[in-house]
């Protein structure tokens, strides 16, 4: 029985479980609810001192993961990223710099996290955990909401 309910379990479920194992400690989750974000957003940052357009693929190929996630948590991830675009066209020239030092700030706050959890990080084992963090973070934003994923 076991064998059958695991193996009808939804992609998203499975994933955001597996992520979920990597992230017990309340500590290391109050970490990640900080520097997921701001890893995303420095990400997209650094995109956009490239190019806005190599900002705008970025975030497009991140919607097909996350369409095949679940359709939902695609549009609400999709609304998140085009929120943290805005910020970066404030900072004009000072864009990669800022986003540069946040990422590194962003990375070592992760990092110490998982000192705390004693585990290791998630996308160590699977790189796709890199997009799964921030839909996870907004999984549980679903959940206190009552919003299908």
């Amino acid at each position: 029985m076991l064998g059958l309910q695991s193996h009808a379990m939804r992609n998203v479920d499975r994933m955001f479980e597996r992520y979920g194992e990597f992230h017990r400690n309340p500590t290391n989750k109050a970490i990640h609810w900080v520097c997921v974000p701001l890893i995303v957003w420095s990400l997209l940052g650094m995109l956009w001192a490239v190019s806005p357009i190599a900002a705008y693929v970025a975030v497009a190929a991140a919607m097909l993961f996350y369409a095949w996630l679940s359709p939902s948590l695609a549009v609400g991830m999709l609304g998140v990223l085009m929120l943290m675009i805005y910020p970066l066209t404030l900072l004009g020239g000072r864009v990669l710099v800022v986003c540069v030092a946040v990422f590194i700030a962003a990375w070592i706050g992760q990092f110490a996290g998982h000192l705390v959890e004693g585990r290791k990080p998630a996308f160590i084992e699977d790189i796709r955990s890199l997009l799964v963090g921030p839909a996870w973070l907004l999984g549980f934003i679903y959940r206190r909401l009552g919003i299908a994923y």
